[in-house]
């Protein structure tokens, strides 16, 4: 059986075996539209939006066509990021990658380690375009920064809120969700006792993005040496030293056996939980505006995530994806895979995203630009995010999280966590486990890309 590290190992063995760069045959792709279209450059970018968001990635090929008559971008769905990033993987080694590729955050590493990217800032300036990397918002391009420009173009970027049932705070007698996590606490048992909702909470499938890692991130709580990665391959997880992290896993066990917190499960999602009004909160991305717009029948809104009292808040951190750039192809496709980054970037691109998806604008020119136009006055809750995201100065600890196989070890974690959902583990015990076995993946990982 194959071992998740291994299955790490021979991508990154597979990227520096092919990076170097053999003539690549461009796919025949059906459908060329009319004689216009069949005159330009195909762009292959490979993506990993579904349902909603894939209608919106649709527009925004549409409208980067109809921008430009030189080249024809052609998106191709790959299913999740993971099942994105393996197709990708199995078409480099036959010389049919895409020119772009769309890469969860959790990849950075995989990606940027494997010698088979051209990093995007020094593809714009080879084609002539003029970036300015010091106006994206800092949490988010600080996240893909090497020697102080991004490797990769952020797109959709997004970070965790805490969405509420308006209606269920207001029977109970509260105006709002309480701003740390002890008062929100009195308010989730004070909704249950009323016997105002059947659950309070119900419990996010990437919990361990929004529930614990941007918990550490907020409350400045290292979840790993050297910088939570950025300092360096010798990193290791330390998150099970943090009394407060410990605390939030006992506190989640806790809401659980309370019946406080539910597990999504008997075909409802955790966001279906909440739309339905069944749960009265939910903690999600900001990209769930559009299921919450459309789902919810009552009175609803976001706001900050808690924090511990006597604590004062930090930023929190990106999840979602960004833009990659393949070695390996035809001048003319890199000239239009240019263009559409460089349309991607524009304030105006940036704004009709953000609306549309919910996910944040990557740029301070975006946000201004939406801010002047009476957006955020409009639509409060999608500016929760910004907000959250530029609180105070970044640091080590919330920066973001830069580790090798992130995904590996993640699922690691969540493993180690259901047997504190099932009381096989303590809360200690789970998380002692799971940086124990992390960390064996992060020197795996160390070794491989060590000579580099």
């Amino acid at each position: 059986m194959t071992t998740e590290f291994s299955m790490g190992a021979r991508i990154g063995r597979i990227f520096r075996s092919f990076a170097a760069g053999a003539a690549l045959m461009t796919l025949g792709l059906a459908n060329a539209g009319d004689a216009s279209a069949a005159d330009r450059v195909k762009i292959e970018w490979w993506n990993a939006a579904n349902g909603r968001l894939a209608e919106i990635t649709n527009q925004l090929i549409s409208d980067f066509n109809a921008s430009q008559d030189k080249y024809e971008l052609v998106g191709i769905s790959k299913g999740n990021y993971e099942e994105t990033m393996a197709a990708m993987v199995a078409a480099y080694r036959v010389g049919q990658q895409p020119v772009l590729i769309q890469a969860a955050e959790r990849g950075f590493l995989t990606m940027y380690n494997s010698g088979a990217i051209i990093p995007v800032p020094e593809l714009m300036e080879k084609e002539g375009y003029k970036i300015d990397w010091d106006n994206f918002i800092a949490p988010v391009a600080g996240f893909y920064l090497v020697d102080g420009k991004p490797a990769a173009l952020p797109f959709n970027s997004s970070t965790p809120i805490f969405w509420y049932n308006a209606d269920h705070f207001k029977a109970a007698g509260f105006d709002k969700p309480a701003e740390t996590w002890q008062e929100l606490d009195k308010q989730l048992h004070a909704i249950r006792e009323k016997g105002i909702s059947k659950c309070q909470m119900a419990l996010a499938n990437d919990f361990y993005w929004s529930l614990i890692e941007n918990y550490a991130a907020i409350h400045d709580q290292p979840y790993g040496t050297k910088a939570n990665g950025f300092g360096g391959l010798d990193t290791e997880f330390i998150f099970n030293k943090s009394p407060l992290i410990v605390g939030q896993v006992t506190r989640l066990k806790t809401w659980l056996d309370d019946g406080i917190l539910q597990i999504a499960g008997q075909g409802l999602s955790p966001d279906q939980l909440f739309t339905s009004g069944t749960c009265s909160t939910y903690v999600a991305s900001t990209a769930a505006h559009a299921a919450v717009e459309s789902g919810a029948k009552f009175q609803w809104s976001a706001t900050f995530l808690p924090h511990e009292e006597g604590i004062e808040p930090k930023n929190s951190t990106i999840g979602g994806g960004a833009l990659w750039v393949l070695k390996g192809k035809s001048d003319e496709e890199y000239a239009g895979a240019a263009a559409f980054l460089n349309f991607v970037a524009l304030p105006k691109t940036q704004v009709w995203w953000s609306k549309q998806t919910g996910y944040v604008p990557v740029t301070n020119a975006a946000y201004e630009e939406a801010k002047s136009e009476g957006y955020f006055k409009e639509h409060p809750t999608r500016e929760v995010a910004i907000l959250q995201l530029t609180r105070g100065t970044p640091t080590d600890n919330s920066r973001g999280f830069r580790f090798g196989n992130h995904n590996q070890s993640m699922a690691l974690l969540v493993e180690e966590i259901q047997g504190v959902w099932t009381g096989q583990k303590t809360p200690q015990q789970a998380l002692d486990a799971a940086a124990a076995r992390g960390n064996q993946i992060l020197r795996q990982y160390e070794q491989l890309h060590a000579a580099k």
